[in-house]
């Protein structure tokens, strides 16, 4: 720990300047009032980070690092031990020091901290280690006003309630273009109950801020820095701020010099039998500089990385086409979306949008189960069954003659290239493959064209200044497979039954009855 230390003492003058050192202790809070009492003994060997440069802390919990008039420093969350909570069970691993507070903008950002405190220290409470425990994955909630934070509530959260997930995440987008919402959309999703980590996004951001250093300050205010770790299990969890953005307000997918320098001295300290999952807003196959970030992790055993922002669900496997040489190709998941597309669509009976996503998936989240280093993702459509995991496309009726002119389509919400999907016809013992067939979901597709949100203009006023935002276009959706039934099918009733099973073996059914008539 000593030339660890001097190294940093050595590095905090330049050019003649002295550069102010933050020091502190993170301690094991007995009595877990948040402070530090007599008797409750610093942690050696935990890991302090001020963005940049990592330390472990000395055998008395003491860490030191460089600091600046706009940093953040943050106790990285050893596996058997969790950090406070505030009331909107939003953890509590860091101090932000920012003596002049944040500049003005259209939200308010931190206030001015003051001088650097004497000493730093971090409270972290001893918890229970589990090998194998899950957590729920929210992306893009999305939210423009109380309307939609209501939405979130009653279709996501109610039913999350009572989970015996460890933690929760959202992977950006939380609100949308107004941060001073972040209050509301974190009290309805405290309601869950466990502790919740969060990823800035590009409707995140703070308006008027005139450099990408000060985008996301409402969000540390609520959050703390933008880019963290913690640890549970044999797992850990790096979260980056991937948007960044030019003084014209435009943006980009890239991570900066001191993220990336974040995440290589972070993960040097790091056992490659540990699961390295990399946590952001915008895909990874987008960011211009990608190819660091696969230098940093790509010789890791075990790694997995998720995003959202597309409103699609995608299953990349990153190969040598976007800059990866790894010995096998990186597993990048694109989450579903709460919001779906953007909180449009008709309304059910309790009044809350379709909000089906671009894919034609609906709206939704994941649960990542998390065994070891080993992990498998599950799908979950919002306030419906666990097994609603696919659409059958097919006629209700058809003629004997047209039944050989058609294709089944299946959406299968989270699919990928590794799944296996196929069918039978009317329980016969035969399994047919289906083939995988990028398309536009037919459903989504009609839906698109008959929503009240396209342009359209209705008494001089456009429909969507009426509604907001417009529902996006379809995608190609990755996830839909396609195949032929059997020819000369008898007159009468028959059912189709579709079997998937997904790269971690889990298996799905679902079933289209139809008639054939003469």
């Amino acid at each position: 720990m000593k030339h660890i230390i001097c190294s940093i003492l050595l590095a905090a003058t330049i050019n003649g300047f002295a550069q102010q050192i933050a020091t502190g202790v993170v301690f094991h809070d007995l009595n877990k009032n948040k402070q530090r009492d007599k008797g409750e003994p610093g942690i050696a060997n935990v890991c302090v980070s001020n963005g940049k440069e990592v330390v472990k802390t000395d055998k008395s919990g003491k860490w030191s690092l460089p600091s600046s008039n706009d940093a953040g420093f943050f106790v990285i969350k050893p596996a058997d031990y969790s950090v406070p909570l505030n009331v909107d069970k939003l953890p509590q691993h860091y101090y932000l020091h920012k003596p002049d507070g944040s500049p003005t903008t259209k939200s308010i950002g931190v206030a001015p901290t003051g001088g650097l405190p004497t000493s730093i220290d971090f409270p972290l409470w001893a918890h229970k280690p589990e090998k194998k425990f899950s957590v729920l994955l929210f992306s893009d909630t999305q939210t423009r006003g109380l309307t939609e934070v209501n939405y979130v509530t009653r279709d996501v959260v109610e039913e999350c309630i009572g989970t015996n997930a460890r933690f929760g995440i959202s992977l950006g987008d939380i609100v949308a273009d107004d941060p001073n919402l972040f209050a509301e959309i974190n009290q309805s999703i405290a309601q869950i109950g466990i502790p919740w980590y969060n990823i800035f996004g590009n409707h995140d951001f703070n308006r008027g801020a005139t450099d990408n250093l000060y985008s996301d300050e409402t969000f540390e205010r609520f959050y703390g820095p933008s880019s963290y770790a913690f640890e549970e299990g044999e797992v850990v969890f790096i979260g980056l701020k991937n948007v960044y953005f030019s003084p014209d307000g435009k943006y980009k997918g890239h991570f900066t010099d001191e993220q990336l320098a974040f995440v290589k001295n972070y993960l040097s300290l790091v056992p490659d039998n540990k699961l390295v999952v990399l946590m952001m807003h915008i895909p990874v196959v987008i960011c211009d500089n990608r190819t660091v970030l696969f230098d940093i992790i790509q010789k890791r055993p075990y790694a997995f990385s998720v995003s959202g922002h597309t409103h699609t669900m995608i299953q990349l496997f990153v190969d040598e086409k976007y800059g990866w040489k790894g010995a096998v190709p990186h597993h990048h998941f694109v989450n579903t979306t709460i919001s779906g597309s953007w909180w449009c669509g008709l309304k059910d009976e309790v009044g809350i949008p379709h909000a089906t996503m671009n894919d034609g998936a609906p709206n939704g989240y994941s649960i990542v189960t998390f065994d070891g280093n080993k992990y498998s993702v599950q799908f979950k459509a919002a306030r419906r069954p666990a097994d609603y995991q696919m659409n059958i496309y097919w006629p209700d009726e058809i003629s004997q003659a047209a039944s050989d002119t058609l294709s089944i389509l299946v959406n299968v919400f989270a699919g990928s290239a590794r799944s296996k999907v196929e069918f039978q016809i009317d329980q016969q013992p035969t399994w047919t493959p289906l083939q995988l067939t990028p398309t536009r979901d037919p459903a989504n597709q009609a839906m698109h064209e008959l929503s009240p949100y396209l342009e359209a203009e209705v008494k001089g006023t456009k429909l969507d200044k009426v509604f907001g935002w417009t529902m996006d276009k379809p995608s190609i959706s990755t996830h839909i497979w396609a195949g032929k039934l059997p020819s000369k099918l008898s007159t009468g009733i028959h059912r189709i039954t579709v079997k998937t099973t997904d790269m971690y073996g889990q298996t799905y059914v679902a079933y289209r009855v139809f008639r054939v008539n003469p």
